[in-house]
């Protein structure tokens, strides 16, 4: 079951820290598909041709999760990655951890910190925003309901994003699952169920 509020990161961010001469830069994305992730692989790959490893973690919204310690031992990369986006309680979030080898192996414990340590910091800083489950909401009425629509819209809290004055107007808004039922229920009441209210899609603003 999807929350009603999701947590994301905003947009790109970027730390860099050294380890024994190990390079180590994380990096933070906002994505919304697997297509994204594809995209800013293949671009991280191209940057930072001649890294060691570029292991990443991800998780989108609807459920689905990747991470991968690109030739680091097992459990010492991807899974700490994917563990620092769990810890902010994030998804639609990529992170990936780019490290530049030094010459000094770090061993299996001090190398997952530092891994842990990368992907937690570039989210620690990064712009994150919460965000809250709307309805996107078509409702369609005749002129002389006009004043009732947009004095339960306001009551409810919803935001209006469309305003179509056709022969039959028409008012698309974002409103809160929890006072959708009331809306609803509010305007049938007050229209002798003249006016009419479809529920087109979920999205989270």
């Amino acid at each position: 079951m999807i929350d009603e509020e999701i947590k994301t990161v905003f947009d790109f961010n970027e730390f860099k820290f050294k380890e024994k001469g190990s390079l180590f830069i994380g990096q933070c994305f906002k994505i919304k598909s697997e297509n994204d992730f594809n995209e800013i692989k293949s671009k991280t790959k191209k940057e930072f041709y001649d890294a060691t490893h570029h292991c990443f973690a991800y998780k989108l919204l609807e459920g689905s999760l990747k991470y991968s310690d690109d030739g680091e031992p097992n459990g010492t990369a991807g899974i700490r990655i994917f563990n620092a986006i769990q810890h902010f309680e994030l998804v639609d979030t990529l992170v990936f951890v780019i490290r530049y080898y030094g010459g000094t192996k770090l061993g299996a414990g001090p190398l997952g910190k530092a891994y842990y340590f990368a992907a937690e910091e570039v989210l620690k800083s990064a712009s994150v925003k919460t965000l809250a489950k709307h309805v996107k909401t078509e409702i369609k009425y005749n002129f002389e309901y006009s004043s009732t629509i947009h004095y339960y819209l306001n009551k409810f809290n919803a935001k209006i994003i469309e305003n179509n004055f056709d022969l039959v107007p028409s008012i698309v808004a974002m409103i809160k699952p929890t006072y959708l039922t009331d809306i609803k229920e509010s305007l049938s009441e007050k229209s002798n169920n003249k006016i009419i209210v479809n529920e087109l899609s979920e999205e989270f603003i």
